[in-house]
């Protein structure tokens, strides 16, 4: 089972994310982190298969979060969910080895379609 760790500082969000999963058929085996740090702390004890991640958090934002898994050797699949997707963000999300960029609102669709080609 694929097992995925969904970081947004707001419960709520990341229940959206969650469900819009379900939804998008993905059962997959979920755990949450509230911010960077707590998601880096997670991935560090036990790596997940997907990292999905919010932009603007406290703490830990979503682009360090990523910067820092690259830093340390990490790999993992890592896509950010967030409320902007300018193309400066995009750019940035890119050359720091994010697969996509799913800006808020999203749809099961959406998420089919990012999610599938990083599956393959």
């Amino acid at each position: 089972m694929i097992r995925v760790l969904v970081v947004d500082d707001s419960r709520v969000m990341r229940q959206i994310v969650i469900r819009t999963l379900r939804q998008a058929g993905y059962d997959w085996d979920v755990r949450e982190a509230s911010d960077g740090a707590e998601a880096l702390a997670a991935v560090r004890a036990d790596e997940p298969d997907v990292v999905l991640s919010d932009w603007n958090m406290p703490n830990v934002s979503g682009i360090e979060l990523l910067e820092n898994l690259r830093a340390e050797g990490f790999e993992t699949p890592f896509g950010f969910v967030t409320s902007e997707g300018s193309p400066e963000m995009r750019a940035t999300a890119d050359a720091a080895g994010a697969l996509f960029l799913i800006a808020k609102p999203f749809t099961a669709d959406a998420f089919r379609e990012v999610i599938e080609p990083v599956l393959a």
